[in-house]
């Protein structure tokens, strides 16, 4: 029955592609017309994940698809996982995710069991950027107490190559608390290179100022003074009072938007560190106000910490993007606007520029724009 079903609708897919003219078609017909290829192509992707089940050998799978081994891994690893979690089963055979956003979810399904069901819901409202980075969190606090530190540390590699014009490549893999800050300094590095070229009518595209940022860092001739912590790491006050071992039940030790930090990792960079005391009622901060384009150091390193209770770190409100972010007057400083935790809020820097035309011309700044 299921063969006849599907030699049918292969035929009839066929046809379709057979008379498919795109150039006649206006962009509303295109785009409703894409979107039914799209659904069709997520209900044959699940078809082809559950069938792995059975034919679960990656490398025979990828020469049948003409895929990587690696997307074929990860298809397969999906196919076993559907059979064991009904929400992303569900989810997938309906068409309501296709097979990236169903790989991601299954990938932390595996570390904790249940947590398809949220991530479902995160897949349909959300970019997929920010289902990977929920799922790489799901999966990482879940692993926190399964040796994570010991595979982290274990993990760290440095490699290089020369390309064909001669440019060099260095990979880095690091544990978060030594990633985090040499990112956060190229970062700002990068910021000030970026400014100096901007002010002297030579702008380039960030990538590049970046590159220049990671050499001046790794170099030590780096002139930038970040204007955020370089490194932030979020302890519940238990685990300090327990000794530092270990973390318990809804407590945390971890770098906001980044990941858990072992604990006694953060008891050796709280031992040279600045402190402060972060409390919070539910969902709610307590709420700082100041009518200035200057944010206080305790609003800064609020913000930083993203919204409680998770404190996940900021990300773009528009896209979801970690990249670049800055601190955004919601209502424009020009227009009043209080320098506030409730009045700032994270945009990378091209959904910030977006965000200031808009303002601009809707007259919330001066000179309005026409």
């Amino acid at each position: 029955m299921t063969t006849a079903v599907l030699d049918e609708a292969l035929e009839l897919l066929e046809k379709a592609n057979a008379n498919l003219e795109p150039e006649l078609l206006a962009a509303e017909a295109a785009r409703d017309l894409m979107g039914r290829y799209v659904k069709a192509q997520r209900l044959i992707d699940f078809g082809i994940a559950s069938l792995t089940r059975k034919v679960d050998n990656a490398s025979e799978f990828a020469r049948m698809t003409g895929t990587s081994v690696g997307k074929a891994n990860a298809i397969v690893s999906t196919g076993k996982v559907l059979s064991s979690s009904p929400d992303l089963s569900t989810a997938f055979r309906t068409g309501a995710i296709s097979i990236d956003q169903a790989a991601e979810i299954a990938s932390a399904e595996e570390s904790a069991p249940g947590a398809a069901a949220e991530l479902v819901a995160v897949a349909q409202e959300h970019s997929f950027l920010v289902l990977k980075d929920k799922a790489r969190k799901t999966k990482l606090e879940a692993e926190q107490h399964r040796d994570l530190a010991l595979r982290q540390r274990l993990a760290r590699s440095a490699r290089s190559h020369r390309d064909e014009i001669g440019m060099v490549h260095i990979h880095l893999t690091l544990e978060p608390h030594m990633g985090t800050r040499l990112v956060n300094r190229a970062e700002a590095e990068a910021n000030r290179l970026r400014r100096e070229a901007k002010a002297a009518g030579r702008e380039e595209p960030f990538e590049r100022h970046l590159a220049d940022g990671y050499a001046a860092v790794l170099s030590g001739t780096a002139k930038a003074r970040p204007g955020r912590p370089e490194l932030v790491v979020l302890v519940s006050h238990e685990v300090a009072k327990r000794g530092w071992t270990d973390v318990r039940g809804d407590e945390v030790c971890k770098i906001p938007g980044i990941g858990p930090v072992f604990p006694r990792v953060a008891k050796e960079i709280a031992s040279d560190a600045f402190l402060n005391g972060v409390f919070y009622d539910g969902k709610d901060l307590r709420h700082f106000r100041r009518w200035s384009r200057h944010i206080p150091s305790e609003v800064a390193i609020a913000l930083e910490l993203g919204e409680p209770p998770d404190f996940d770190g900021v990300r773009c409100v528009d896209c979801g993007n970690h990249f670049r972010t800055e601190f955004d007057h919601v209502q424009p400083r020009a227009a009043r606007g209080p320098t506030s935790n409730g009045n700032l809020k994270p945009r990378c820097n091209p959904c910030h520029q977006a965000k200031t035309k808009r303002d601009r011309r809707a007259g919330l700044l001066n000179p309005a724009e026409t």
